[in-house]
């Protein structure tokens, strides 16, 4: 089979996640989807009602993995299955992501690529693997220097060696329900998945860097030229565009597109829900939670061509949590939405 960069980057590759037994996956996936059914005349319920439905993290359409936090599990004594891999809590020391590649790649895929979704942080090492061999040089160099060129001083490797100024504890709720500190981990072996620490101005530099970059091809400015976006505005879109056979456990209205779960505009029906177009991704570590969302600004014809406004145009949202297995996602919706009111209404 091939295996593309594009599959791995929209989690199609079939590559496994933490969970090594195929079963084991389909399973917990089974039990969400009953889950979800048993909701769904609720949910038909609020919608006649013409009651604004938000997605909970309490149900999901399929296994909790790295980026995907249950609120439940949040809860004193609430454990997450994910969090019980053991895989989580590997203490060896990788000297680069290739040597990292040992701890899957001789498994089994658990589907043709193309065929299914599952969200892999392996996926992610493989794809840190490709840009390390393309660009000629480290995985973590190449992506410092990126940081650097968008002003990220703070977002640096979670490196347990390194003196870092103001790093964070993490904290874990054991068996009994106790606050705890996180046990100590080792991320060389997934650092594109989940191995750097970054601050919210930080996330928040990069969420504006990518809403700029989405936003400057359709500004047209009489009175100055805007500098480029980071990225082009084409590459940005093609990034928020859903992907055909993917889904998403921390928002069932969205799809998964490459490296972030998008949500599409829609509305079916005058006076009903309205969904606005969004673009977001959750994170969890031992002992960590986050969130990135941004909601970008509609922009109407008559801006854009009188040059009123100038990118990025819209509300980003950015939440970090130095506890292990914290729902963010409808959290970080809510506050986007009520900043955007307020916007709409100035």
């Amino acid at each position: 089979v091939a295996i593309t960069t594009r599959l791995l980057v929209s989690h199609l590759s079939g590559i496994r996640h933490y969970e090594k037994d195929p079963a084991k996956v389909k399973e917990e996936k089974e039990k969400a989807n009953r889950a979800l059914k048993l909701t769904k005349p609720y949910q038909d319920k609020e919608q006649k009602e013409g009651k604004e439905t938000e997605n909970t993290a309490s149900v999901k359409p399929r296994k909790e993995h790295e980026g995907d936090i249950k609120s439940l599990s949040s809860k004193p004594g609430r454990r997450d299955k994910e969090f019980e891999q053991e895989e989580y809590y590997l203490k060896e020391k990788f000297e680069s992501v290739i040597e990292s590649l040992k701890i899957f790649k001789n498994d089994p895929l658990f589907f043709k690529p193309g065929d299914q979704f599952l969200y892999s942080t392996y996926g992610f090492t493989l794809l840190s693997a490709v840009v390390e061999r393309v660009s000629g040089q480290k995985f973590t160099d190449y992506m410092l220097k990126m940081f650097r060129d968008l002003d990220m001083l703070s977002t640096v490797l979670d490196d347990n060696e390194a003196m870092i100024y103001n790093r964070a504890r993490c904290y874990v709720y054991n068996k009994k329900g106790r606050l705890v500190n996180a046990p100590y981990v080792d991320n060389s072996y997934k650092w594109a998945g989940g191995g750097f620490l970054s601050s919210v101005g930080d996330l928040l530099k990069f969420g504006n860097a990518l809403l700029y970059s989405y936003q400057v091809g359709q500004c047209k400015t009489t009175n100055s030229k805007l500098l480029p976006g980071y990225l082009k505005p084409d590459t940005v879109a093609m990034m928020w565009t859903p992907v055909p056979k993917t889904e998403v456990s921390w928002d069932r209205d969205g799809k998964y597109a490459m490296a972030w779960a998008v949500v599409e505009k829609k509305q079916q029906c005058g006076c009903c829900r309205k969904q606005r177009h969004y673009a977001s991704h959750t994170g969890g570590a031992v002992g960590a939670s986050s969130v990135l969302l941004i909601l970008p600004e509609e922009l109407g014809s008559e801006a854009i061509d009188t040059g009123l406004v100038a990118p990025p145009r819209g509300v980003i949202v950015s939440i970090i949590c130095n506890m292990q297995s914290v729902s963010l996602n409808s959290t970080a919706l809510k506050i986007a939405r009520e900043f955007d009111k307020q916007n709409r209404a100035e």
